[in-house]
């Protein structure tokens, strides 16, 4: 490359960090041109600005959440998971309203106070799928361990019909979650050979479906590995200006996924678009730099060192002591080896809370805008200018006292106290006074107050 080209590729990425940094969208021209930095130099300069936005929409709050599995019977034969329903090594299992209830209340005792329900597309025999979901929905809600019930329940499941997504959303229901997987037509045919996941065209139409519906918090994703990483990445970044232009909102949260090996799957094994850790981090960066506003999820598919270091890029949600199959919970200290896909973050709740202290991030149990309405036009309205960071620090400080005072080890109450006090001291007076009354609230047993 002749030295005038060098030099007009490097003003041209600096140009696309300094309009991100101003919390402005990048078209897909843009994300492109950063999705096809190689320079060590200039990646670097993406992974700071991206931390730069991360900070100024969410400030060090980090939300903590776990999947409970519900079921995984299921109608598709999707040749990368372990759910497929030819697939003899997983042993079949649909949880009843009092399992769900009695897994719901595991969680809760390790601190868990936000749930993401995940179930295979198919219900127990006699039953529809939404039916199935909706009294789920309402078992998660049911339980109750001393003063803590679960805030918010989202939801993994399969497309459908606005009608049925309507009960979805009446029965309580904060973000539905859905990912096309790949974007890539002819690849998407292929890893999809049987049952209703077989049609493309269903699955990106659901989203617009559940917008109908008034489901108006989305979450999607891509599974990377399947495709080459920059067409999947720019592939959800045009299924989100689609979201913008057609209903004014974007995606609540993206999700980055890499295929996980899986028992009785082949492919997880050996991706066919394997994507390095370099290349990972890129795409997280990119999409912090490219959607400011969304929050990114991180599974503990990933490695304890890529998940801590991935919160520097971008990364603003969690899962935490995570289990992939159906009644998972009652068996923690044994090996899941009938999951959905292979864990490597194998931490405890509290040993993530005390690492994200330790790195002066603020745990977060947070439900606060779905319950004051802060969803879709609402919380986009907060999110693309940053004025939601001042809500979120606010919130992450009162529920993790929560935490602290019912379920912390004493090593991490120490560190987490003496963190409350230091970013106490950083609040205007009147914020002072608001939080030392929650806080006064947290100490005389009440639970889940919020600004």
């Amino acid at each position: 490359m002749l030295a005038s080209e060098a030099n007009a590729g490097a003003t041209k990425v600096e140009a696309i960090l300094d309009k991100a940094k101003l919390l402005k969208r990048l078209s897909l021209k843009e994300s492109a041109a950063l999705l096809s930095v190689s320079d060590p130099y200039y990646a670097q300069k993406i992974f700071s600005a991206a931390s730069f936005i991360k900070d100024k929409i969410y400030g060090r709050r980090v939300v903590l959440f776990a999947p409970l599995y519900i079921s995984n019977l299921c109608a598709n034969s999707c040749l990368y998971c372990a759910f497929k329903s030819d697939n003899p090594s997983i042993k079949r299992k649909a949880l009843t309203p009092s399992e769900i209830t009695s897994q719901t209340e595991l969680l809760l005792r390790q601190g868990q106070k936000r749930i993401l329900m995940v179930c295979g597309e198919a219900a127990p025999s006699g039953k529809a799928n939404i039916d199935y979901y909706v009294e789920a929905v309402k078992a998660i809600y049911s339980a109750e361990v001393g003063k803590n019930k679960i805030k918010r329940v989202n939801v993994n499941c399969a497309p459908l019909n606005v009608e049925d997504f309507k009960k979805l959303k009446k029965s309580g229901i904060g973000t539905y979650q859905l990912f096309q997987e790949t974007y890539h037509q002819e690849t998407y045919l292929r890893m999809h050979p049987q049952g209703p996941k077989s049609d493309p065209n269903n699955r990106l139409d659901a989203i617009d479906r559940a917008f109908s519906a008034g489901i108006d918090d989305i979450g999607i994703g891509a599974l990377y590995g399947l495709y080459d990483y920059k067409f999947e990445t720019l592939g959800l970044l045009s299924h989100v200006e689609h979201m913008e232009k057609k209903f004014n909102v974007g995606p609540h949260t993206i999700s980055v996924p890499r295929i996980e090996p899986a028992a009785g799957v082949e492919l997880s094994l050996n991706p066919p678009y394997k994507l390095s850790d370099e290349e990972f981090k890129k795409v997280v960066a990119v999409l912090r730099l490219s959607v400011p506003y969304t929050g990114i999820i991180m599974s503990t598919r990933e490695s304890p060192e890529m998940r801590d270091l991935l919160l520097s890029l971008g990364v603003s949600q969690i899962s935490a002591a995570s289990r992939t199959s159906p009644g998972g919970y009652s068996d923690l200290g044994k090996e899941d080896a009938t999951g959905q896909f292979s864990l490597s973050d194998h931490r405890s709740l509290d040993e993530i809370v005390g690492i994200l202290i330790s790195h002066d991030y603020i745990p977060s149990f947070c439900a606060a805008c779905y319950r004051k309405e802060r969803t879709g036009e609402a919380f986009m309205q907060l999110a693309k200018p940053g004025t939601i960071k001042g809500k979120c620090s606010m919130n992450a400080l009162i529920t993790l006292k929560e935490y602290l005072d019912d379920f912390a080890s004493d090593k991490v109450k120490a560190a987490g106290y003496k963190m409350i006090e230091r970013y106490f001291k950083e609040l205007d007076q009147f914020d002072q006074e608001r939080l030392k009354l929650f806080f006064a609230h947290v100490d005389s047993g009440i639970r889940d107050e919020y600004v």
